[in-house]
């Protein structure tokens, strides 16, 4: 959590609030959310589904993953009411729209890591 009254946080949100490239990646930033948007792009999923395919988050970072991403309106939590707690996941429209997005980040990252991945920051 960001101190509210600190420079840096009003320092980013002058920038996200200036930058539109700055505003997307606000909106998607954090380790886990790019792999779990990357996993909603193939559908509809159940937590347990998107855990399976992202082995190395804890259950409580992808529960609060799956939130976060709830309250910025990328996706929709669908919960049935059975027997079982039954819980699935889907982009909102707005989240379907990232689409492209992640395709070309896809694909850039994907050629310059051939050439550069030796050169990653620690």
């Amino acid at each position: 959590m960001r101190k509210v009254q600190s420079t840096n946080f009003e320092n980013r949100q002058k920038i996200i609030a200036a930058c539109p490239i700055s505003y997307t990646l606000a909106l998607i930033e954090g380790r886990w959310k790019p792999m779990i948007l990357h996993q909603l792009f193939s559908g509809v999923c159940r937590y347990g589904e998107i855990k399976k395919a992202i082995p190395i988050i804890t259950e409580r970072m992808l529960t609060a993953e799956l939130k976060e991403l709830e309250l910025r309106e990328l996706l929709h939590r669908i919960p049935y009411e059975e027997a079982t707690l039954k819980v699935e996941y889907r982009l909102t429209e707005r989240g379907e729209s990232l689409r492209t997005v992640f395709q070309q980040l896809w694909q850039w990252g994907k050629s310059d890591k051939a050439v550069h991945a030796p050169a990653l920051v620690k």
